[in-house]
């Protein structure tokens, strides 16, 4: 492969670093770990997104623990470079002028990605125009719609003005950017001459299109009415095609993405099988999520296997040689990890953990089906728990959408329940959830904790980024943990699978199952068998960090996707 970039890889978000907010939580990181694995595999590819002058939001937490968002504040000009190129889209009978900032990412070797991130705050543009480069996810149908389109048919007349005629694969990460398909239509018709879009434009569209899905949750797929379709977008003749645009007036960019791809995959084994039910009429293979390991290794981890695994950062799947660590150089890196994460923590809430106390962590998008609170469903069990079989504290992190009620609501029940138990055990909530604080935590902690609603899980990669760091996870059987779990090697499930079909998601029933796990074998094996404790996190690196990393799923791509 040479690097003339074949690839176009398109999402809502990316996260390329800590302090540029351009994303807001999983989506976007791990598509800034899938472009990181495409730039150490030497994959030809070019990355499109948008540009968010407010970032997503930066969270604070008041008295009474609700969450109040504010905009980020950060200079774009810092970080990219703007480029001159200017293209327009027609929205609601108005022009609207886009430009495109660069930010390159670059090998040792000097192969290069670059990601150009879309911006409509021109002097050109009308107010409300110019506001579409404000907030991730943020407005409302409207607003959202057509930064859609600026994502989709923007992004794509954007590469055409830069030069890039030539590419083979558009691979639209969710279905924000499945708007990319009616301008690939457009470019197809034109190019023959057509008046209309026909079977050979479609043909020619699907052959180019590759499409993940990463939700089960019916609100993870956007939808708008065709009425509004037609408001910003004009009168189409491809919307009378049924075969590509859902019927019962409603676009649904999800049926678009998967109408107009060849390939189409979920994020999980078990998600894949959760697709294909609910788009009953589809082929939905499954190329199960990973992390980029040279991004995520904590520094102490780092130091350890460039001492015993020379090459983990160019074959990932040699970690499984982690194995043959001593487990004494294995608990001394931990611990270097787990101390800084505890002097951080007292350091910005004078909470006062110790860092020779069981650590349990819990950080992700805080929304009420991922059970934020499931482990305080019985606070006098947890509470003898940690008396009679040894300390226990924990730390939480994640941000709430700003219309998600339910989930702020979530946040401010853990504030409560932390007050009520602060004499018994330490419970701490980190404000302002990002890939730094990620870091920290996932590698910091002692056990990582996941109690979502089966089958909400798409997949998750916060256990993935803590089992590469040697951090085991107690977890409900869903998404990537299903395929991850081996009980009592790699961690701990909370329910096997008969249990999870016959609770149906009771949370009494789940928490039950918790408190168990945590009793009769979490905490003593912690504190009473420190050597089975480390067995278990020198097989969490070798089992699960050698394969669920970004490098395998990205060869999976470029196998079953991009070049078949």
């Amino acid at each position: 492969m040479n690097n003339q970039p074949k690839i176009a890889y398109f999402s809502m978000e990316i996260a390329v670093k800590e302090n540029i907010p351009t994303y807001s939580g999983g989506l976007g990181v791990l598509a800034g770990d899938t472009i990181f694995a495409a730039l150490n595999l030497k994959v030809p590819m070019v990355a499109v997104t948008l540009l968010y002058r407010k970032g997503y939001c930066f969270q604070k937490l008041d008295s009474s623990g609700w969450q109040i968002e504010e905009p980020v504040e950060w200079i774009v000009e810092d970080f990219f470079q703007e480029l001159p190129e200017r293209i327009k889209v027609d929205i609601d009978n108005r022009i609207v002028h886009v430009r495109a900032w660069k930010f390159e990412i670059k090998s040792p070797s000097n192969f290069i990605i670059p990601i150009f991130f879309l911006d409509t705050d021109l002097p050109e543009n009308a107010e409300t125009d110019r506001a579409l480069s404000d907030y991730l996810y943020g407005g409302d149908q409207y607003y959202r719609l057509c930064k859609e389109v600026i994502l989709g048919i923007g992004g794509v007349r954007m590469l055409r003005a830069l030069g890039y005629q030539h590419l083979e694969r558009f691979h639209m990460n969710e279905g924000h950017a499945s708007l990319l398909t009616l301008e690939l239509l457009e470019e197809s018709r034109a190019a023959s001459k057509r008046q209309a879009v026909s079977e050979e434009d479609i043909e020619n569209v699907k052959k180019q299109c590759v499409f993940t899905t990463h939700t089960p949750v019916a609100a993870g797929h956007d939808k708008f009415s065709m009425d509004l379709v037609t408001q910003v977008l004009g009168k189409r003749e491809v919307f009378s095609r049924k075969d590509i645009f859902c019927c019962e007036g409603v676009l649904n960019l999800t049926y678009l993405a998967l109408n107009l791809s060849h390939y189409v995959n979920g994020v999980a084994k078990k998600h894949g099988e959760i697709a294909n039910l609910m788009f009953g009429h589809y082929s939905i293979d499954s190329i199960t999520n990973g992390i980029n390991v040279s991004r995520w290794a904590s520094a102490p981890f780092q130091g350890l296997y460039d001492r015993y695994i020379p090459s983990w950062k160019e074959d990932n799947f040699s970690l499984r040689y982690a194995l043959n660590i001593p487990k004494n150089e294995v608990w001394e890196s931990h611990m270097q990890a787990k101390k800084q994460l505890i002097q951080y923590v007292n350091r910005e809430t004078n909470i006062g953990m110790d860092q020779d106390v069981l650590t349990i962590g819990f950080a992700r998008r805080a929304t009420a089906y991922k059970r934020g609170d499931l482990i305080f469903q019985d606070v006098e069990k947890l509470k003898s728990i940690a008396k009679e079989k040894g300390a226990i504290q924990l730390i939480y992190a994640g941000k709430a959408h700003p219309q998600d009620r339910e989930g702020k609501e979530l946040i401010q029940r853990i504030i409560r329940v932390k007050e009520s138990i602060k004499n018994e055990i330490r419970v701490v909530y980190l404000e302002n959830y990002d890939v730094e604080l990620a870091k920290l935590m996932t590698s910091g902690v002692d056990l990582w904790l996941n109690t979502p609603q089966t089958p909400m899980e798409a997949s998750g990669t916060s256990g993935m980024k803590a089992a590469l760091n040697g951090v085991p996870s107690l977890s409900i059987l869903d998404g990537w943990w299903i395929e991850g779990c081996i009980e009592g090697i790699t961690g701990w499930s909370i329910a096997d699978e008969k249990q999870k079909h016959d609770s149906r998601n009771d949370s009494n029933e789940d928490s039950f199952l918790l408190y168990d796990k945590l009793e009769k074998v979490i905490v003593p094996m912690f504190y009473k068998e420190r050597g089975r404790f480390i067995s278990v996190m020198q097989h969490c690196i070798a089992l699960n960090g050698s394969f669920f990393n970004s490098q395998r799923m990205l060869q999976q791509y470029v196998l079953n996707a991009y070049f078949n």
